[in-house]
């Protein structure tokens, strides 16, 4: 199991093993009440301790450790073994701290639902597992580079994992390997058509057991797969992987190297940047567009005729169009879909000047992080017809958009914002959008963030 999956069901382990013991006690509580007198005011010191002592129990037995997480039957020993040391606690404490018989009520009453709801959770933890990934967009469709002993292990791997894996096929540098093994598919293409089918069949990831030093040609399938917003892994021996430069997850016992880290593309750290983008997203709406929008608004439609709001496509993670909100600053006028604003542009309207030179146009835009197709910080996106122009002129172009776009960014807090004259202009943006991508951490989006409020107010010569 590779680290995101692992990270997954810790994850759905926890938060359903919290729910299950506290459904269990409140309604052993209801229950035993209705029998019983019960002492009202140990409710809540109760229940904090219920809570203590699952986690402590957990902690002892190592439940969710990422070492148990690797087999069923690891969390199912250790569900047994935390469930008995919790009984010893909440045992001892009912006892010193009850002194009537309903103590022994609520004790075997909770547990009886207790064991009841865990059993049940265990029994549907496939399922809970599935779901989730389903939900967080981690079925990735899958396509394995070399039909070899290797890669037909790891095609077994996907296959036994559909839920967060969709298994495509193999490539292969010709069509002479077509045998077909048990659970597995057979060649659907050759070294040179890898890409074409990736990209006609919306396939996520490669995976390739052939290394570049193996093969001379695969480092032109590395460049033309990043070009379509394709990843390319590669299966190697743990002995061969030396430098840090390198990302190295294991799928079971197979040791996998992505081409260049990826942080984000932990399952952990997108986990962590979502939760951080929601709440300083729910912020700037509750407490500064509620008010800013209508005054906002309001000096627009005086200002000249038109809607208050400008909504665009462009280009968003995995190359995926969106439409992206600002507030309008220029005249309505047919150009806006190809044309980048210029500096003493004629389509800028007064109000839309200040908007643009202070960004309080971009603020719209917390509504794209709150939908989920932005991040705070991240590659600014492009218009569509730029994505185009640009991928064919600049190199690793479209490498930026293996990440969601940002409000603010690293290269435009490094002096790369606004309209980009000529392709060395864009390639210094992309260099700076690829360091990112490599170098993430939510301290760095932080910094980012008081970069950003310091240019606001220092005022930027290309914010036009």
């Amino acid at each position: 199991m590779n680290n995101n999956n692992t990270y997954l069901l810790k994850i759905s382990l926890l938060c359903s093993d919290f729910a299950v013991i506290n459904a269990a006690y409140f309604i052993a509580y209801l229950v035993t009440s209705f029998f019983c007198t019960l002492n009202q005011a140990f409710l809540i010191p109760t229940i904090l301790f219920f809570n203590v002592s699952w986690l402590t129990s957990s902690f002892i037995t190592y439940l969710y450790h990422y070492k148990t997480m690797r087999t069923l039957e690891n969390i199912l020993r250790c569900t047994i073994q935390t469930c008995l040391i919790h009984v010893i606690f909440i045992t001892a404490f009912i006892v010193f701290f009850y002194s009537n018989h309903g103590r022994y009520k609520i004790l075997f009453t909770n547990y009886l639902f207790t064991i009841f709801f865990v059993a049940i959770s265990r029994i549907y933890l496939t399922y809970i597992t599935e779901f989730i990934a389903k939900r967080s967009n981690l079925n990735r469709r899958i396509a394995i580079f070399g039909h070899n002993e290797v890669g037909i292990q790891l095609a077994n791997y996907f296959i036994d994992n559909t839920s967060l894996y969709s298994f495509q096929g193999f490539l292969d540098v010709n069509h002479t390997s077509t045998t077909r093994s048990e659970g597995t598919q057979g060649v659907l293409g050759t070294l040179n058509e890898c890409v074409e089918y990736a990209v006609d069949n919306n396939i996520n990831e490669i995976y390739s057991t052939i290394l570049p030093e193996q093969n001379t040609e695969i480092e032109a399938l590395i460049e033309s797969a990043e070009k379509n917003c394709v990843r390319v892994k590669f299966i190697t021996p743990s002995s061969t992987f030396t430098s840090n430069f390198y990302q190295l997850e294991y799928f079971d016992n197979i040791p996998i190297m992505s081409h260049r880290p990826e942080p984000l593309h932990n399952l952990k750290n997108r986990l962590k940047k979502r939760i951080f983008d929601v709440i300083f997203s729910l912020l700037a709406i509750i407490f500064v567009l509620w008010w800013l929008i209508p005054i906002i608004g309001i000096l627009i439609k005086i200002n000249s005729k038109g809607p208050v709001f400008f909504k665009q496509l462009r280009s968003g993670r995995d190359n995926e169009p969106f439409w992206c909100f600002k507030f309008r600053s220029m005249t309505v006028n047919k150009l806006s879909n190809e044309l980048q604003a210029t500096k003493n542009d004629a389509r800028i309207t007064s109000i839309g000047r200040v908007l643009r030179k202070t960004s309080l146009d971009e603020f719209p835009q917390f509504f794209n992080v709150l939908i989920g197709n932005m991040s705070i910080v991240g590659p600014r996106p492009h218009m569509l017809k730029h994505t185009t122009e640009y991928s064919k002129l600049v190199d690793k172009f479209m490498l930026r958009q293996f990440m969601k776009p940002g409000i603010t960014g690293w290269a435009q807090v490094s002096g790369f914002r606004g309209e980009t004259t000529d392709t060395i202009m864009m390639e210094k943006r992309i260099e700076h959008d690829i360091w990112y991508m490599e170098n993430w951490s939510l301290m760095l989006d932080i910094k980012i963030i008081f970069m950003t409020i310091i240019n606001i107010f220092k005022g930027e010569p290309a914010a036009y």
